[in-house]
């Protein structure tokens, strides 16, 4: 594998790791949650294309439901939480790697458990791409301030169509053709455009 460079923000599969955020069934409600949660399932159908290793988890499941079945997340053991942040149940999982240098992040909310994760994980000197059309919030005012937020920590905003492509490299990767077919597929309207329009102070 290449030298990476922190600031660059590269990602490669062999140091790269997927976490699924806490997309269970009482938060059916958010806004944009259908959306989110399609473009995640094509993140997961990718990492697995690719041999990434993927992190589920779920917040109170007992009060909060079972992670959605259309993430398609099958065979993987989510672990539940209280905390609004991976990390502290993931730990174990970072340990044992020590090739790791990043983290690609989907889920909910923006402003609560992926904004934790995110600075608990750049705490630990690993980079953080952040899955912006598979992150979202009940208030579309935190999501953005979130994503803001996460960016002036050092965080990279990224599409899943950019990641992934970044994940594959090359149109002559043996899994090539499969990828395709899944970023053939139209990615459903997660309200990022009305965030990001205009002058907007907080992405100058």
């Amino acid at each position: 594998m290449a030298a990476m460079r922190p600031g660059l923000g590269r990602v490669f599969p062999g140091s790269s790791i997927l976490f699924l955020c806490d997309m269970q069934e009482k938060f059916r409600h958010i806004a944009y949650f259908p959306q989110i949660v399609s473009v995640a399932a094509r993140m997961l159908k990718v990492a697995r294309l690719l041999e990434v290793p993927v992190v589920l988890t779920e917040q109170y499941p007992q009060g909060l439901g079972p992670t959605v079945p259309e993430l398609g997340a099958e065979g993987l053991q989510p672990l539940p939480k209280t905390c609004f942040s991976m990390v502290p149940v993931v730990r174990q999982e970072l340990d044992a790697r020590p090739q790791l240098r990043s983290v690609l992040l989907c889920g909910i909310e923006t402003q609560a458990c992926i904004l934790n994760t995110t600075l608990d994980l750049l705490d630990r000197g690993l980079q953080v791409h952040v899955v912006v059309d598979a992150c979202t919030s009940r208030s579309q005012v935190d999501r953005l301030v979130a994503l803001a937020r996460m960016r002036q920590s050092g965080a990279f905003l990224s599409t899943s169509e950019g990641l992934i492509l970044q994940l594959v490299g090359d149109a002559a990767h043996p899994q090539f053709k499969e990828i395709q077919k899944i970023i053939k597929e139209p990615v459903p309207d997660s309200g990022l455009l009305s965030l990001f329009q205009g002058q907007n102070p907080l992405f100058p």
